[in-house]
């Protein structure tokens, strides 16, 4: 049981640091809890390899030090997203009426010659 555990210790930790993942994006990869990613690379990693542990370390710390820019992106194209919506809508709803009360004009004006 220790030899699995160790292997998934390491797997996540190589994880992390050649992609610069977050611990939600890593739990999601080896189909794991955050809790469990988390207390892996917290708690577990510096007794498997306390070299690689403190890289791990810097990913999660940078990790940390963005997370409020992203949650500010993600909202920020939440919000777009919806603004995105109600225009489709409203011109959804507008086009029809348009339509009915527009008037073709020929492409080709023939000249009496």
């Amino acid at each position: 049981m220790w030899e699995e555990l160790e292997e998934r210790v390491l797997c996540c930790a190589e994880y992390i640091v050649q992609t610069g993942c977050t611990v939600r994006a890593c739990s999601a990869h080896f189909a794991v809890s955050k809790s469990t990613v988390h207390k892996d690379m917290t708690e577990r990693l510096p007794y498997v390899d306390k070299v690689l542990y403190e890289e791990v370390r810097d990913v999660l710390d940078k990790n940390l030090r963005e997370r409020h820019i992203r949650g500010g992106n993600a909202t920020k194209r939440k919000y777009e997203s919806q603004r995105v919506k109600k225009e489709e809508k409203t011109l959804r709803k507008t086009l029809p009426n348009i339509a009915e009360n527009h008037i073709e004009i020929p492409q080709k004006i023939q000249k009496n010659g």
